[in-house]
């Protein structure tokens, strides 16, 4: 059976599935997917021991014990579905339908789990509309007012590539399947190099290594530019062709001498120069960005800085070079036919879900009294957990979970609903990281009572009585219609023929270099260095460096209290808190990497238990003292489950809800700690 990896990575991995007398016995990668090639990540590879897992939640069931105790009954789902309507009711009468709240991101990335029947049901009954802006907004915004939208590179280009810069992305852990075309372009003499404060995995297979201080990046994309239209090694014509606001730009960029931006992301002068020089002369060059680096107050402007980088060099010219952010805009697939944006009540509110701890404590107009949680596990995953578990031990908070494990936000559920995993349903999957439209078929029947996300939302929208033809279509039905589509990218690719091949490529020129002769997506058509609809959105016009909020630069006495900066990047078997709870054998535990300067100042050994604090919370770890993290620079591995931690938390607890400077973006890495020897 063809099935599609549903989980949050660009690589959207074609797999095959093999079943016997009705049970999967088997999964693997799919040799003839042109770009995940065969092979699946250490994660996906044991799916089958996540499909049959002890944990899954099977049956339907109702809170018998404390919020956050994790003790339920068995219940029938009609005796759920009966419950929820009659809640959802008695709430929409005395609070209106906006007291209810959806929460949800990406469990699954398929269109139909993810993205049509959940938003139809909570679009018609007129609950809060929900942000979902955790992981990347900051980054899609920034980019598209250099550009026009997100669009970028496409991944089989890569390798033709001269100079790769794998910039703020684990590609060996995050986007395996990049890898094999930064291979192919090494043996062609392209040189790799990694930007991040870790050495990663990826770092280590790389060239060189860059490790700047979190939340420094649009400063060294600005010294890259100082260097570049200092010495004229800039494209001269492209920029004249293409681009609005070179001059604006050439001054801006003056202001950060390769000096000033040593100081600033603390590493060499001579780096910045020496990057500069190569990016700008070993043409074709690629700059594959993700999300990690964005994560921080400036974290928007950071890639809108980036972003600029291949129009002044000209890159763009040639389909191996460019950036690359996400391809998941390349698609023009018919989002209003799947989620019936008619049926949003005018006037209805947009809450954040970064916010998640000030929306379930401190809204009042109206307050959140149901929270419906589907695709996610925000007590594991949202910033400034302390704030998120008080509004989720509310006492006047119904809150209902459809979920596959016991997670920590299933352990504060009223209503526990068992949900099907990838190899249980269909789905129609469109890639972040390459260019192909995708069938997952239902390789397995349901394994006890679980169902999927879309049944689900049927069910519960005949509960509450709605009449509207669009709560009756099928699955195959709905992706139909993502594909009604007027643009040529989508012509002649039917649900028929992605069933029958399983992945089909869009309509795209091969190779894709879709800013070779300008074309631009922007409100002049070109790239715009200079953005008037930036000043227009009250942001700087012109790339510039924003320091993190919580920083030395930017909070000197909160700095001198907590001077470490902290990130949390995945585990290398985990994806968020998926899978934490099936292949944390494979991990070291909860762990804190720091440099032996750090360490030794703290009297801390390898091996010994920490606590990592700030004002917003804590959590305990053990510490391994290595290189692989940078002076002044702690990291933390994450998600882990309460259960699996010394103490019941884990770094979320010292996040923050503080938001990106554009697209409300979540700032995990923008978060200074001290460490300290656990009594």
């Amino acid at each position: 059976m063809r099935s599609v990896c549903p989980h949050n990575c660009p690589d959207t991995c074609a797999m095959l599935t093999t079943v016997k007398a009705g049970r999967a016995v088997e999964v693997r990668g799919d040799p003839d997917h042109p770009t995940t090639r065969g092979f699946l990540c250490a994660k996906v590879s044991r799916y089958l021991e996540r499909t049959y897992h002890a944990g899954r939640v099977l049956h339907p069931m109702r809170r018998v014990g404390a919020k956050g105790e994790g003790r339920f009954e068995p219940i029938s789902w009609k005796e759920a579905l009966d419950e929820i309507a009659h809640r959802f009711k008695e709430i929409i009468a005395e609070w209106g339908a906006q007291a209810i709240l959806p929460y949800s991101f990406s469990g699954t990335l398929g269109l139909l789990h993810s993205n049509s029947m959940d938003r139809r049901f909570f679009h018609k009954l007129g609950a809060s509309l929900l942000d979902r802006t955790i992981c990347g907004s900051a980054g899609v915004v920034g980019m598209a007012y250099s550009v026009g939208s997100s669009m970028g590179m496409d991944t089989e280009c890569f390798d033709g590539a001269r100079t790769i810069l794998l910039w703020g992305t684990n590609t060996l852990t995050s986007n395996p399947h990049l890898w094999p075309f930064v291979t192919a372009a090494r043996k062609r003499g392209a040189r790799v190099i990694a930007i991040d404060p870790r050495k990663t995995r990826t770092a280590e297979q790389c060239d060189e290594h860059i490790a700047l201080l979190p939340g420094t990046d649009a400063a060294l994309a600005l010294g890259m530019m100082h260097v570049i239209f200092r010495d004229g090694l800039g494209d001269e014509d492209y920029m004249d062709r293409y681009c609005v606001g070179r001059n604006e730009l050439a001054e801006r960029a003056a202001e950060y001498p390769p000096d000033r931006v040593a100081a600033i992301c603390g590493i060499p002068a001579a780096s910045v120069e020496a990057l500069a020089v190569e990016y700008a002369t070993c043409k074709p060059a690629a700059i594959r960005l993700n999300f990690g680096m964005q994560r921080h107050a400036g974290g928007g402007m950071a890639v809108r800085a980036i972003s600029c980088l291949p129009a002044v060099t000209g890159a763009w010219r040639s389909a191996s070079g460019g950036v690359q952010l996400w391809t998941y805009e390349t698609f023009p697939v018919n989002h209003a036919a799947l989620q019936r944006f008619e049926l949003i009540p005018p006037g209805t509110r947009t809450l954040n879900m970064v916010e998640l701890g000030r929306i379930l404590t401190e809204v009042t107009d109206p307050p959140v009294k149901a929270l419906f949680v589907y695709n996610s596990n925000p007590a594991s995953v949202a910033p400034d957990l302390e704030r998120v578990k008080a509004g989720l031990r509310r006492e006047d908070l119904f809150t209902v979970v459809h979920e596959q494990f016991h997670t920590d936000t299933a352990n504060f559920a009223d209503l526990l609903l068992p949900a099907t995993t990838q190899l249980e349903h269909v789905d129609m999957h469109i890639g972040y990281g390459h260019l192909y439209v995708m069938w997952n078929a239902a390789a397995i029947a349901p394994l006890g009572e679980a169902i999927p996300n879309t049944d689900l939302f049927r069910r519960l929208a005949a509960h509450m009585g709605f009449s509207d033809p669009c709560f009756q279509d099928s699955d195959e039905s709905m992706a139909r219609q993502a594909l009604q589509s007027e643009h040529p990218w989508l012509a002649g690719i039917t649900l028929e023929r992605v069933q029958a091949e399983g992945a089909v490529r869009l309509n795209v020129p091969t190779p894709f270099a879709p800013y070779a002769e300008g074309g631009f997506s922007t409100p002049s058509g070109k790239c715009e260095l200079f953005s008037a609809r930036m000043a227009r959105d009250g942001h700087d016009p012109l790339p510039t460096w924003t320091p993190p909020r919580e920083s030395s630069a930017s909070s000197p006495e909160l700095f001198a209290r907590y001077p470490l900066a902290l990130i949390s990047p995945p585990g290398h078997y985990f994806l968020n808190s998926t899978f934490s709870n099936v292949l944390a054998r494979f991990e070291k535990g909860p762990h804190l990497e720091i440099h032996p300067i750090d360490a030794a100042a703290r009297s801390i050994i390898s091996g010994q238990r920490v606590r990592i604090r700030n004002d917003r919370g804590a959590f305990l770890a053990d510490a391994v003292v290595t290189e692989r993290a940078r002076p002044g620079v702690v990291v933390a591995p994450s998600l882990w489950l309460s259960s699996l931690t010394p103490d019941g938390r884990n770094v979320n607890h010292t996040t923050s809800q503080a938001v990106t400077d554009m697209g409300g973006g979540a700032t995990f890495y923008d978060n200074l700690v001290e460490v300290e020897g656990a009594s």
